[in-house]
């Protein structure tokens, strides 16, 4: 798409930036009456230019956060940071930050143009200016077109792209961005998604992407900060968080696991016939749960091995149920202790209930916590 030329009193949006701003939590503590406490001393460093997504179940304290990030929540106690200034005094009009909520928003008697308008006349851009960086913001949300409709007259993701041009349109130094997928269908999800993370790359505005759904923060993000009763458990690379997650706690949260009992000692973890890998190889030794990952177990039927009884790493189980997910099946299986266990396997192979088959575990390394 063709965006308008540079103006000379501010940035394009068309303008490709290098870098974004650097944001710093550092001991953010945030009690409520009573002394509820939703975060506990959070510290969190996002480069300029990163996407960085909060992940937790509800009550984490990811939202709030966020919102003491933006201003509109004060900490008990911490410093906010942005490119080193401490920002924690400033109300949120003064931190120069854009930010997309669940809720689109919208002003239901104005036009999508003037939504996107708003925040410009906020800040007392010419009516000339801000109408053609308002219509840049909407061609570059691929909603070009749209500016003379009202909210109404939209669908919940063309709003979600109008609120989304509303907050890039001041050119802000960092962009937060709470939940704003989950009041959409799952297609449009992706899509907005997707196009949520181009934006972001090819401006390098430093984000902030608060989420319960996994599967958005992993295909999105730098880093994944993964967050529980206030503070944040686990930091890292979305691939990183989901094959070495660093406890119990993040292992059962990001992706799928089964639990099953084993014993630890000198660095692996036996269970039944099988022997893995830790992630954290300096566990001490005793009865633990280990998260094993349904996609590093592989099963076979039965009749194409060339036997059925246990073997190291081999373990027979027969078939509880299977369902059909697309490009690949998840089917449940019990072992002869017992145990149940759920494992992914290509969508050919159709195993059917009470069928008996074989599974064998990849070896790949696995978290545990202690049996009780």
């Amino acid at each position: 798409m063709t965006l308008s030329p540079p103006r000379p009193a501010t940035p394009a949006l068309d303008e490709p930036r290098s870098t974004g701003s650097r944001v710093e939590l550092r001991g953010i503590v945030k009690e409520f009456t009573g002394g509820a406490r939703a975060l506990d001393g959070i510290d969190l460093v996002i480069e300029p230019g990163e996407l960085v997504a909060l992940l937790g179940p509800s009550g984490c304290g990811k939202t709030t956060a966020l919102r003491v990030l933006a201003g509109l929540e004060s900490a008990t106690d911490g410093t906010v940071l942005i490119d080193g200034s401490d920002v924690s005094g400033l109300p949120a009009r003064s931190r120069d930050i854009g930010m997309v909520f669940q809720s689109y928003s919208l002003f239901p008697h104005m036009t999508a143009l003037a939504n996107v308008e708003f925040g410009l006349r906020m800040r007392r851009v010419p009516a000339d200016e801000r109408r053609l960086r308002a219509g840049d913001a909407l061609e570059m949300v691929g909603l070009g077109g749209f500016g003379g409709r009202y909210a109404h007259e939209l669908s919940g993701g063309q709003q979600q792209r109008v609120a989304l041009a509303r907050a890039l349109v001041t050119e802000p130094r960092v962009l937060l961005l709470d939940e704003p997928l989950s009041a959409l269908d799952a297609r449009v999800r992706v899509q907005l998604r997707d196009e949520i993370r181009r934006i972001q790359q090819e401006f390098g505005i430093t984000t902030v992407f608060v989420t319960h759904d996994q599967e958005e923060a992993l295909a999105a993000a730098d880093r994944v900060a993964v967050m529980r009763s206030g503070q944040i458990e686990q930091i890292g690379a979305p691939d990183e968080i989901y094959s070495r997650a660093a406890t119990p706690f993040v292992a059962e949260f990001v992706g799928s696991s089964n639990r099953m009992r084993g014993s630890v000692s000198g660095g692996t973890v036996q269970l039944g016939t099988v022997r893995l890998p830790l992630i954290d190889a300096t566990q001490p030794d005793g009865e633990v749960v280990a998260f094993v990952r349904p996609e590093d177990i592989r099963l076979s039927r039965a009749s194409d091995c060339a036997s059925g009884t246990a073997s190291a790493g081999v373990v027979p189980a027969e078939v509880v149920s299977t369902s059909f997910l697309g490009s690949y099946r998840r089917t449940t299986v019990a072992l002869e202790d017992g145990t149940v266990l759920t494992v992914q396997h290509p969508a050919n192979l159709v195993p059917v209930a009470d069928e008996r088959v074989v599974l064998e575990f990849d070896g790949a390394p696995v978290a545990v916590s202690r049996w009780e």
